[in-house]
């Protein structure tokens, strides 16, 4: 298997997490994985309200927040678990992440949990 790509949080750009967020489900599977506060399995995240997110677009989304060095996967045998990299962004940005989950929660949006 290929290794996964992190971004080191040198490298992490405001302009990749502002793209990765811009969706509103990335941003509810992002609150879900930041709100959690342990590591959470794909299968965890996988549904937004109501709505089941096929595998396809799920691994699409993951690999997204991942790139954009909001999240951390660890294969674990067949299971693809994630975890948070909010307080390290959050040194290197701060502010940012709360200001745009806080805005989707005003908003109404899916991503309502703001860590």
């Amino acid at each position: 298997m290929r290794p996964l790509f992190h971004p080191a949080l040198e490298d992490v750009q405001p302009e990749a997490i502002l793209h990765a967020l811009s969706d509103p489900v990335r941003a509810a599977i992002f609150a879900r994985i930041t709100g959690a506060g342990c590591v959470e399995a794909c299968t965890t995240v996988s549904a937004v309200g109501d709505r089941v997110i096929p595998k396809s677009s799920l691994s699409s989304h993951i690999k997204v927040l991942r790139e954009a060095g909001l999240i951390r996967c660890e294969r674990h045998g067949v299971e693809m678990r994630n975890h948070s990299r909010c307080s390290e962004v959050e040194a290197r940005f701060p502010g940012l992440l709360s200001a745009i989950l806080h805005a989707y929660a005003r908003s109404g949006a899916p991503a309502a949990a703001a860590p």
